[in-house]
């Protein structure tokens, strides 16, 4: 199974994959890596990785559907079965969305549909989660529809909020948890332990 990542700033999600299959952990094969930043350490770890990477974005392509048929050309090219979104700070167009329709996760910092949606992302999250005194956040994995964070819900892990904790403290542990949920899910669709549609 061959997976692109699409991130769009330091790629710590991205990172996680990558030692995931170099060490065997991951039963599946990290293809391509697109951001929409030019500058983003993603791009640079996907390169340290001999991964190829692509910077894909309104800068390359100004006009919004040759950016997406590009991106849907690239993904084509390197025979890419699973999309996923780990830190990608864009919305996908319509076209990706329906080229790649029930292969594309994202992973969201919390228990949706809980704290999601737009604007919810990172320490914004952590600090929602907080402020409602949630006894509990996680980390969720879900399929990429047209909206943000509504498509269905694939996993989902716990993480208990502490007394103690701050925006860091559970975003470090929330984001650790969501790592490992990732990889164990993308073994999953790999083993076609989750049915992936006929393409």
């Amino acid at each position: 199974m061959n997976i692109a990542i699409f991130a769009s700033h330091f790629g710590s999600t991205l990172q996680a994959i990558l030692d995931a299959s170099k060490s065997g952990e991951l039963g599946a094969t990290p293809s391509l890596v697109i951001s929409n930043n030019s500058t983003s350490e993603a791009l640079n770890r996907a390169k340290r990785a001999g991964v190829a990477a692509r910077h894909l974005s309104s800068t390359t392509h100004p006009n919004s559907r040759e950016l997406d048929a590009e991106i849907v050309r690239s993904l084509a090219e390197h025979s890419i079965d699973v999309v996923v979104l780990a830190g990608y700070m864009k919305k996908l167009g319509a076209s990706v969305v329906a080229a790649y329709a029930g292969r594309i996760l994202n992973t969201h910092p919390a228990l949706l549909p809980k704290f999601g949606g737009l604007g919810m992302y990172g320490a914004r999250v952590h600090e929602a989660v907080l402020r409602a005194q949630e006894s509990e956040s996680g980390a969720t994995i879900h399929w990429v529809d047209e909206e943000y964070d509504r498509g269905g819900v694939i996993a989902q892990v716990r993480v208990p909020v502490l007394a103690s904790d701050d925006v860091a403290s559970l975003g470090s542990r929330v984001q650790a948890a969501e790592k490992q949920l990732l990889v164990q899910t993308l073994n999953q669709l790999a083993r076609g332990d989750i049915a992936l549609p006929r393409r």
